[in-house]
């Protein structure tokens, strides 16, 4: 039954807003950096803090293990919480030359769990972070949760209300097939329906998912 249920709400989003191509990024560790940056900001504030680093010619591990925190923190002001975000990027940075040589592919090697549980470890990655990094710089399947999960399946009665970060996670990886590539279309297209219809206030009337309100418990 949830196998059926999200695979309705997938192909009804997909129809109506089509590939996200997510994430952006010409590298590796620029979707590192990133998802690193993106917390509590939206990416257009992200780009411009990628944009500095870039231009400074310093969107590497080496050469961002070469700044202080400061230095980095002055790169990235535009992301917000820029001291906050500088710090992470450092721990996550110093983290790399310390346990991996610096060298992303032996992260790449890792298996998911493995990469997952490392990620975690890092002082400043959470879970919807490291799940990110797994996901969209690594091309393994994990599927992201965030708000905008939460909130869709919430109101469709696909989770219990209160649910938490792992209990949503399981329920998808477990229903669905373990497919990268479907994964962030999804999670991509969750955060578009959600920006746009499944607010805190919901906008219901011309939502892609419309059609299922009828199934609901509010609707009969």
């Amino acid at each position: 039954m949830s196998f059926e249920k999200l695979t309705e709400i997938y192909d009804l989003l997909y129809e109506r807003f089509g590939p996200q191509h997510w994430w952006p990024g010409q590298t590796t560790f620029e979707i590192v950096t990133g998802a690193i940056l993106t917390q509590n900001t939206n990416w257009s504030n992200v780009e411009k803090a990628i944009g500095n680093l870039k231009a400074a010619d310093k969107l590497s591990p080496a050469k961002l293990h070469e700044l202080d925190r400061d230095s980095i923190a002055e790169l990235i002001r535009p992301a917000g919480y820029y001291n906050v975000k500088a710090k992470r990027l450092k721990n996550f940075i110093d983290w790399l030359f310390e346990n991996h040589n610096g060298d992303l592919n032996e992260l790449d090697a890792l298996d998911t769990h493995s990469l997952r549980e490392e990620l975690l470890s890092v002082n400043g990655i959470g879970m919807e972070t490291a799940d990110s990094i797994v996901l969209y710089a690594f091309d393994k399947a994990i599927f992201v949760v965030d708000t905008y999960t939460c909130r869709v399946t919430g109101r469709h009665c696909l989770i219990e209300p209160g649910a938490g970060y792992e209990q949503v996670r399981e329920f998808f990886e477990s229903s669905l097939s373990q497919d990268a590539a479907m994964f962030n279309e999804f999670h991509a297209l969750l955060v578009m329906v959600g920006k746009n219809y499944c607010k805190p206030k919901p906008k219901c009337s011309g939502c892609p998912l419309e059609s299922l309100h009828h199934e609901l418990p509010e609707y009969l």
